[in-house]
């Protein structure tokens, strides 16, 4: 099993450890390292070039490695998953563990899989219930950066007619499918590792839960497949530094922003009579 470590500071392990969070980690562990810095260890799956770039760029001295590990200890995170309730419409459960959530919520089991992440992090919790709260019957949904697919299972389950998710990762896009089937909505769910500027059309919502270098690599695409009148929800950037995001997607306009532990989901619109 391939695990990720990350070296730094002390002082900048909390934001270490966010940034493993949001590129996908399940769980993570700290340990003491010489010279007051700290070692943050995870899994991001097995292929090192998709890890390197979910994580992004390292600020000056932070140190990242790549490493071989015995799985069987690292399996152990998931004697300890819980579900985690979004909301009281929604609940993400463990796919391991029985269901039987908040009375009237709806009940999403997740696999990881080889893939990225429960549902458990600030951001996907934010773009859930944003997603939870936008989705409606007939709409068509673009999930960019898909990991385990939770993301496109809601919007399934929520009455999308059509739901289109993308992410670089193999593993990914198996979790994905695999999770569609076990929540009852393959037939509405597309998953592949379609890169985004070769998706075509455009889409009533779109989410990307994504770390902030790469929403801003991606905003001529993501406003490009955002529909006149659609919007477009992105994660994956801290509540209090994300206006260099904002400047790559404009003209889009912010038009609401849900936040959840210092983590924001921001949705966002074309001006009227604009696109593109």
């Amino acid at each position: 099993m391939r695990v990720v470590t990350l070296t730094v500071p002390t002082e900048a392990a909390e934001l270490a450890a966010d940034r493993l969070w949001s590129a996908g980690a399940q769980a993570v562990e700290e340990r003491e390292a010489d010279d007051d810095r700290v070692e943050l260890r995870t899994s991001l799956g097995n292929d090192d070039r998709v890890a390197a770039r979910r994580l992004g760029a390292m600020p000056v001295g932070w140190t990242v490695a790549f490493v071989e590990v015995d799985e069987r200890p690292a399996e152990t995170w998931r004697e300890f998953a819980r579900p985690i309730v979004v909301s009281e419409r929604l609940v993400i459960r463990p796919a391991w563990q029985d269901g039987g959530g908040a009375d009237g919520a709806l009940d999403v089991a997740i696999e990881p899989g080889g893939s990225f992440g429960l549902g458990d992090h600030p951001t996907t919790r934010a773009t859930a219930a944003v997603l939870d709260d936008l989705v409606r019957p007939g709409h068509s949904v673009l999930d960019v950066g898909c990991g385990s697919g939770v993301l496109a299972v809601i919007a399934g389950l929520r009455g999308a007619e059509r739901v289109v998710a993308i992410d670089i990762a193999e593993p990914a896009r198996a979790a994905t499918v695999d999770n569609a089937r076990r929540n009852g909505v393959a037939d509405r769910v597309e998953a592949s590792t379609t890169a985004l500027g070769e998706v075509d059309g455009t889409f009533d919502l779109v989410a990307a839960n994504i770390l902030a270098p790469t929403l801003v690599a991606m905003a001529p695409d993501l406003r490009r497949v955002t529909a006149a009148g659609g919007r477009l929800v992105i994660s994956g950037v801290l509540t209090d530094g994300y206006d260099h995001v904002l400047t790559a997607l404009a003209p889009m306009q912010v038009v609401a922003r849900r936040d959840v532990d210092g983590w924001s989901a921001v949705t966002l619109a074309h001006p009227a009579g604009e696109r593109g």
